[in-house]
């Protein structure tokens, strides 16, 4: 599909440009460094024990769509370069576009998984259906990261006949008169767009949020079930109880800005360049830097593997 266009390209500015391309890729190495060293230590597990936890299968597959996701981006924001043009080709725009969006989709689903398996895990009810949850979660698990992708994959598939292309006739002070420019817009069609939303975005939302207040209102109340029979000084396990109701509550903003980052990326009608779609790059890359590095700190085993990297760090250039 084809329409005219009037308005001039958007072109920003060159120091701009090296600016948002500077943070971006700060934020993209950063997440790629903190989502390997996750797929590092549970790959090891796994051979040296044959096994892996459930927690760990999910982190692995949580981390590894994180890097290709931030792979991606910055491959993306640097083809997408004024200099670089066969970026503006149809099958190359198209590609990145739904590879993006599938490797999101993914990074969606897996972390609202780990929440919810988290929340089945440690969250204390007594109810009958939560207490068989609680026993046949560590076997669905499996099948339903793999749903997870088959989802992802067929919503992104499905939004690739949602892009297309304006065309601009733009004046370029080069030696033919009048060149024909391609900018790349998405269509936004409301019933797909509600669609998409709703399956790629709205469930896995919907379920984190859940599963993440529940997590904190079991946490919650048991911490001051806690109080209410603590003498003296605070224990530890209170204070434990308190530092994961604080990650949750981290985890949980940032999925929820992420989450609408990447819906106005979706249904975004301006030009890659816009102020609003570098703005919901700019909170997407650092969703997954952000939300794995606090998984880092917060789980125990990846923390004091963490310490002993450092601590192997530091010793390497005095050996």
């Amino acid at each position: 599909m084809t329409e005219p266009c009037d308005s001039p390209k958007n072109v920003l500015p060159p120091f701009l440009n090296t600016f948002i391309f500077t943070i971006i890729g700060a934020e993209c190495v950063t997440g790629v460094i903190a989502n390997g060293f996750i797929v590092a230590i549970n790959a090891a597990e796994w051979f040296q024990n044959n096994t892996v936890s459930t927690s760990g299968r999910i982190l692995v597959f949580l981390s590894v769509s994180r890097i290709a996701l931030q792979i991606f981006t910055m491959l993306e924001i640097t083809f997408s370069s004024p200099s670089l043009s066969f970026y503006n080709e149809d099958v190359v725009y198209s590609t990145f576009k739904v590879s993006l969006m599938f490797l999101n989709y993914c990074s969606l689903w897996f972390a609202a998984w780990l929440s919810f398996f988290y929340f089945v895990k440690i969250a204390n009810f007594s109810y009958s259906l939560f207490l068989r949850l609680k026993w046949k979660i560590s076997g669905l698990m499996p099948w339903l990261l793999w749903l997870s992708v088959f989802i992802s994959l067929g919503n992104s598939m499905l939004s690739r006949k949602d892009i297309y292309i304006v065309y601009c006739n733009d004046s370029f002070p080069i030696t033919s008169s009048n060149s024909t420019k391609k900018k790349h817009f998405s269509k936004t069609n409301v019933v797909s767009l509600a669609f998409f939303y709703y399956l790629g975005i709205f469930i896995p939302l919907i379920m984190f949020i859940l599963a993440a207040t529940l997590l904190i209102i079991s946490l919650k109340r048991h911490t001051l079930h806690m109080e209410s029979n603590a003498s003296g000084s605070r224990d530890p396990s209170m204070e434990a109880h308190m530092g994961a109701i604080r990650a949750t509550s981290y985890f949980l903003f940032l999925y929820i800005f992420n989450a609408v980052a990447l819906f106005f990326y979706m249904s975004a009608t301006t030009d890659v360049n816009s102020f609003w779609n570098i703005l919901c790059k700019i909170i997407m890359s650092a969703y997954p830097a952000g939300h794995s590095v606090l998984l880092i700190k917060d789980n125990p085993g990846l923390k004091r593997a963490w310490k002993q990297f450092q601590y192997r760090i530091h010793l390497y250039p005095k050996e």
